[in-house]
């Protein structure tokens, strides 16, 4: 049982909620708890959709307490650094679709959270910040990365650099928010965007999430020479005909879930 992450589960979507009152901060726990539960999403055949969301509706996330690093341990900040991107990674490479609901302050590693997922659905009452370097810290939760591949180098150092914190409408100009909506509708829609996941092949989707990811770190040759390779694997799948079959029949596919298909990482 979850002490900081409410789980629900509605047919092929996951819903998670950051639940640490009053500002839904990341601890060890709770960071252990978060890299668990998306092992065990993993390996539900059935979901293909994670959308999480802050409870209440001031914060999402304001990311680690930092009374934690008030005695500068550092063993301490050891531990922490490897918790906060252990679960991240993890939330970044869950094979499915992750959506965050960006529901009010989303700070530090609140932010770092809301990176690591692939689509953020963020409200117009919400600010972004990696304030970090404020306090004598620096995001070590992905950060500076997912920010810079995100929206370029030069936000990344505003935002990080300069200290900025940035508004939903900003968020949505730069290519932090995949999209921008009223106080209150950022789980909604988040929902919505996760229902038409199902519409998709979940091997093809697993394929294509690789490909995307991929070309962070391969050379576009090496990028193209992998895209080829997986499309010709898609058809050891059953999806592969069904998706076709269903096309030409006009009618809805009935995918298979739980392919045992290999490769494509």
């Amino acid at each position: 049982m979850n002490q900081y992450l409410k789980l629900e589960k509605d047919r092929h979507i996951a819903r998670v909620t950051i639940a640490n009152p009053p500002a839904n901060t990341w601890t060890r726990d709770s960071l252990l708890e978060l890299e668990a539960l998306v092992d065990d999403l993993e390996a539900d055949a059935d979901i293909t959709a994670l959308v999480i969301t802050g409870e209440g509706d001031k914060f999402f996330s304001a990311g680690a307490d930092l009374k934690t690093f008030a005695d500068g341990d550092k063993a301490t900040a050891a531990t922490m650094a490897v918790r906060f991107g252990r679960a991240f990674e993890r939330l970044t490479h869950f094979r499915g679709v992750s959506i965050a609901a960006v529901n009010g302050y989303a700070m530090g590693g609140g932010l770092e959270c809301a990176l690591a997922c692939d689509i953020r659905i963020v409200e117009r009452q919400a600010k972004l910040a990696l304030p970090e370097a404020k306090v004598g810290l620096l995001p070590c939760a992905g950060g500076t990365q997912h920010l810079t591949w995100l929206v370029g180098e030069g936000w990344a150092k505003r935002i990080i650099l300069c200290g900025e914190q940035i508004d939903a409408e900003t968020a949505g100009r730069i290519g932090l928010a995949e999209e921008v909506v009223e106080t209150g509708e950022s789980l909604e829609r988040a929902l919505a965007m996760a229902e038409s996941v199902a519409n998709q092949s979940p091997t093809a989707l697993k394929h294509c999430k690789t490909l995307i990811m991929s070309a962070r770190e391969r050379g576009i040759s090496d990028g193209f020479r992998l895209e080829r390779e997986l499309f010709i694997e898609l058809f050891d799948d059953p999806n592969q005909r069904e998706g076709v079959s269903a096309f030409l029949e006009k009618r809805k596919p009935n995918w298979v879930t739980g392919s045992t298909e290999s490769g494509g990482h």
